[in-house]
């Protein structure tokens, strides 16, 4: 399909390319920051029983969310299926494929449920834990698995809004669901004395207040357009083939900041505290970047489904060029900030010094980290879920032989982490960069029409 073929009123007009960016842009970065405001709160409200309570739930919590984090392509696979087929004028068809999202998320959530509460001990005490820890650890497990399900259907729902380009309701979504999220645990953990399984239940019951929102808004649009509500099979496979490639992608990702952290966990506690703060910061700048993302992959999918190819293009360079943008912002602020940075998170003078040094590298990295965040996301909108996962793992295997050099230097302090953080936040980035960039130039993930 032509994009001249289409309608006049697909073609964005001028102006228009920035103010939908922002129309999505902005309320999904808020939407994105929830699931750390859950586990900061957690955290707050834990960590007021005891040290073994709160170590039990970091242990926990590094499961369940790994488990989670792999989980993603549900919202990553649904969005693009839904905007295509928006954009070709096929509502209907968009809002089957986001049922389907939300079937397959349903039957991936109890699966991964029922095994996490089979499993929960024996996984934890592989994992080193013992005593009080592990007791804790293994209760806060497994009373988190019905949340489990739910956070999967609010992944399967957020992205069936996205593609219908409203991100706004996901926002308003995520903020109740923060704040009844609070109520309840501090009830729970203190008013009813369930210690860390009050923190488990009471954030189980707010995802499942947010799940059920979504789960109602998708059986109300599909009823309203003579959608059925019962699953097609063809769909959810077809779904599951694109998120297997999208999960692969995300295993790459995963795996690179696993080894990072076995690297500098062998140069001592002060640069892992440090890397651990400068990773904070890189994943809190991750999310305004993730935002970007978001709103590249609804307006993509969207205008692939239009054919509109001139389109595509347009916020194609527009998103490019306030990734870099927002990256060379991000990346003078941060390298200003760097040698007062530390103060914020800790009184050591070792853990500061070292983390000045990790900021001014991810500083230098932050333009480069804004150009691989926004084709991340116009790709996914694509629907070129192949292409990513082969590039995730071609940048997996160029960064690790940078990961073994930092290791068998024997580099240690702030010389050590530096270096680490050069093989991270530049070879691992310009990596990911150089492939990402490769397969924009060209016109092959530039699919148009109908999915």
């Amino acid at each position: 399909m032509s994009a001249s073929s289409q309608p006049s009123a697909t073609r964005p007009s001028p102006g228009s390319p920035r103010r939908e960016i922002l129309r999505l842009a902005v309320p999904a970065f808020g939407a994105l920051i929830a699931e750390p405001l859950f586990l900061l709160a957690d955290s707050a409200i834990v960590g007021h029983l005891g040290v073994a309570q709160l170590a039990g739930v970091g242990l926990a919590s590094a499961v369940l969310h790994t488990a989670v984090g792999l989980m993603v392509f549900l919202a990553y696979s649904t969005t693009p299926a839904v905007a295509r087929a928006v954009g070709n004028g096929q509502l209907p068809k968009a809002l089957a494929a986001g049922r389907d999202g939300v079937w397959l998320a349903l039957l991936l959530g109890i699966i991964l449920a029922a095994a996490g509460f089979v499993v929960a001990d024996p996984l934890l005490e592989l994992m080193g834990a013992r005593g009080e820890v592990r007791m804790f650890a293994v209760d806060y497990l497994r009373w988190s698995m019905p949340g489990l399900v739910a956070m999967l259907l609010i992944f399967a729902g957020t992205g069936v809004l996205r593609g219908l380009q409203d991100t706004r309701t996901p926002l308003v979504v995520a903020a109740a669901g923060f704040t009844l999220n609070i109520v309840l645990n501090l009830f729970l953990v203190y008013g009813l004395h369930w210690s860390v399984t009050g923190s488990a239940i009471g954030t189980s019951i707010a995802q499942w207040a947010m799940a059920l929102v979504y789960v109602v808004m998708v059986r109300r649009n599909a009823s309203s357009h003579g959608v059925s509500l019962l699953p097609d099979w063809r769909g959810i496979r077809s779904m599951t083939k694109v998120g297997s490639w999208l999960m692969l992608r995300t295993l790459s990702l995963r795996i690179a900041i696993l080894a990072t952290v076995v690297v500098v966990t062998a140069q001592g506690p002060v640069n892992l505290a440090a890397h651990q703060l400068a990773m904070t910061v890189f994943t809190f700048l991750a999310f305004a970047l993730d935002a970007l993302a978001i709103a590249a992959q609804a307006l993509i999918g969207k205008e692939l489904g239009a054919g509109n190819a001139a389109a595509v293009r347009e916020l194609t360079g527009t998103m490019v060029r306030w990734g870099l943008g927002f990256g060379v912002l991000t990346g003078v602020l941060l390298a200003a900030a760097a040698p007062w940075a530390g103060l914020l998170f800790t009184s050591d003078a070792e853990v500061r010094s070292a983390l000045a040094l990790a900021l001014w590298v991810l500083a230098a990295g932050q333009p480069v980290a804004g150009y691989v965040f926004v084709l991340d996301g116009v790709l996914i909108g694509a629907g070129d879920a192949k292409y990513l996962a082969v590039a995730g793992v071609v940048n997996l295997a160029l960064y690790l032989p940078l990961l073994l050099a930092v290791r068998t230097s024997g580099a240690g302090g702030g010389a050590g982490l530096l270096w680490l953080w050069a093989a991270f936040s530049l070879g691992y980035m310009l990596a990911r960069a150089l492939t990402l960039g490769l397969r924009a130039r060209t016109d092959r993930w530039m699919v148009l029409g109908a999915p």
